[in-house]
């Protein structure tokens, strides 16, 4: 059995497609099928069911998923720990949303430098669907996200809430109007802002990442909702202002990790991600 085999077999579980699966490994959809048939011949059982819909996992294969995993997450740990200095027992690979890399995540990432100093880490930014990927393939040990989806063998823990807050370039914003930019924080969001603004004609301007808005109205002067966490900033030093007739919308944020990883520094990084949320939520309520 080969790293690429089961590399194929974690990419057929996380998307549900051999052809989807070809198109994210870069290579065709004969050799993802060609793998797979080599992987069921070394283990003796089938480990898909193919049909119209697309890829499941057979029986044999949910027991095969963890074991994956396992291998691809040896290989890419040994990897990294040979390379590293001797000074450095472990890694931890952390990724997250962007936003999430707005204050929250660089000071965990120095609390984890205070508290274990002897572990490397390796930090990533990304979207739900690549983070979740990663997860499942191993090839991250924590994924900070806002709309996680749920897959066997991944823990979902809420971790706090952002308040999502309207902001403006302007002091005297009378909102909407032809500046607001519309961020697509995912379909919680969006439910809530439609039912706040049922009548709201789509914006003429849509962003996918919170950071872009404030690139954009920073720039060309406008709006949009953002995490206070975010725009306190901005708002402190007098680039931005909250508008006040804008409503105020919760929205959560969520860390995913491996239910079997019990690791001591996994287990510590997860301590601090839950201390510094704490603090989150008790500056909140205060």
């Amino acid at each position: 059995m080969d790293i690429d085999q089961a590399r194929t077999f974690l990419a057929i579980a996380a998307h549900g497609s051999f052809l989807e699966a070809a198109n994210r490994l870069h290579v065709t959809q004969s050799t993802v099928s060609a793998r797979i048939q080599n992987l069921e011949a070394d283990l003796g059982a089938k480990l898909f069911v193919r049909n119209r819909a697309g890829a499941t996992l057979t029986a044999a294969g949910r027991r095969f998923l963890q074991h994956a995993k396992t291998l691809v997450l040896t290989v890419e740990q040994a990897r990294h720990d040979v390379g590293l200095p001797s000074r450095y027992r472990a890694t931890i690979r952390i990724g997250g949303r962007i936003a999430l890399w707005e204050g929250f995540l660089p000071h965990w990432v120095g609390w984890m430098r205070n508290a274990a100093a002897d572990v490397s880490i390796r930090s990533e930014i990304g979207f739900e669907e690549d983070l979740m990927r990663r997860l499942i393939e191993g090839t991250l040990d924590i994924g900070l996200m806002y709309t996680p989806s749920h897959a066997p063998g991944l823990v979902v823990e809420h971790l706090f809430d952002e308040t999502l807050v309207l902001v403006s370039t302007r002091s005297d914003t009378q909102w909407p109007d032809d500046d607001y930019i519309y961020v697509e924080w995912g379909p919680g969001f969006y439910a809530k802002h439609r039912e706040s603004y049922p009548d709201l004609e789509r914006p003429p301007q849509v962003v996918n990442i919170g950071w872009l808005g404030v690139q954009l109205i920073l720039a060309n002067g406008g709006s949009c909702f953002l995490p206070i966490r975010m725009a306190q900033p901005f708002i402190d030093d007098g680039r931005l202002f909250r508008v006040s007739t804008g409503p105020e919308f919760d929205h959560p944020a969520y860390m995913v990790f491996a239910r079997e990883a019990d690791s001591e520094v996994l287990q510590t990084a997860l301590h601090g991600l839950r201390e510094l949320a704490g603090e989150i939520h008790g500056s909140a309520a205060t």
